[in-house]
């Protein structure tokens, strides 16, 4: 995969990946080792105290349900704000709005993809892969005039970010598709759209990020926190033979 400035466009598509050999480096962001097996230990534990007390008074085995909750409960909260605003020399004002809750046109993401140099993807595919994701945050630009409202219909709003994760609503979530406009790259924008999605995840409870890097940019997510194959565990992957 090429970009027109590796330090922001981050992660290699999956379907590109057997065109990039050797495999792009795993890398992981999660509570420390310590605090991990700990709660791993505690969860065991209480795991194998219910299964012995089930088998101690009845003899068979005990079936352990989870509380329900609503899907109010389950899903991330959405959250939107403006992440920057400046004053363009013509005297446009441009507000950059991050949000872990808007909608996402395919169209504009293609066109996003292209800016960056990423191989098409069919559409129906890429609206697939937004419906299915744990949470999608972005990054748009809105510009105005002095005075008018972002309210206003004639504003120009305009995707320039985006990074998708998907996770397994309780543990584990890898982040995807980070992507920044060449044109507004350079400026930090990449840097707190994965900042900004890594605390809506930890804010979710979920402590074992992960993702999958190109060789150009292992120290831009190094300096994010992110581990390359902590304690020594190699990601692998299976590709169709034919």
């Amino acid at each position: 995969m090429q970009t027109s400035s590796p330090a922001l466009c981050a992660i290699v598509p999956v379907d590109s990946f057997s065109n990039h050999l050797p495999y792009p480096s795993t890398f992981s962001f999660g509570l420390p080792t310590g605090n991990r097996k700990l709660k791993l230990s505690r969860l065991q534990a209480g795991f194998w105290e219910s299964i012995r007390s089930g088998l101690i008074k009845n003899n068979s085995t005990q079936v352990i349900e989870q509380t329900s909750s609503s899907q109010e409960d389950e899903e991330p909260l959405p959250e939107e704000f403006v992440l920057v605003e400046k004053t363009l020399p013509d005297g446009t004002i441009e507000q950059i709005i991050f949000s872990s809750g808007a909608e996402v046109d395919v169209y504009d993401l293609q066109a996003l993809c292209d800016k960056v140099g990423w191989p098409r993807r069919p559409l129906s595919k890429l609206a697939a892969a937004l419906r299915n994701s744990y949470m999608v945050a972005t990054l748009h630009s809105i510009k105005k005039s002095a005075g008018e409202e972002l309210t206003e219909p004639n504003n120009e709003k305009k995707l320039i970010g985006m990074a998708r994760a998907t996770s397994d609503h309780a543990f584990n979530a890898t982040i995807w598709d980070v992507l920044v406009d060449p044109s507004y790259q350079g400026q930090g924008l990449g840097k707190a759209l994965i900042e900004k999605l890594i605390r809506a995840l930890l804010q979710r409870d979920i402590g074992n990020i992960s993702l999958f890097a190109d060789s150009k940019v292992v120290e831009f997510y190094r300096n994010l926190g992110f581990e390359a194959d902590p304690e020594g565990i190699k990601g692998m992957f299976w590709y169709p033979r034919f």
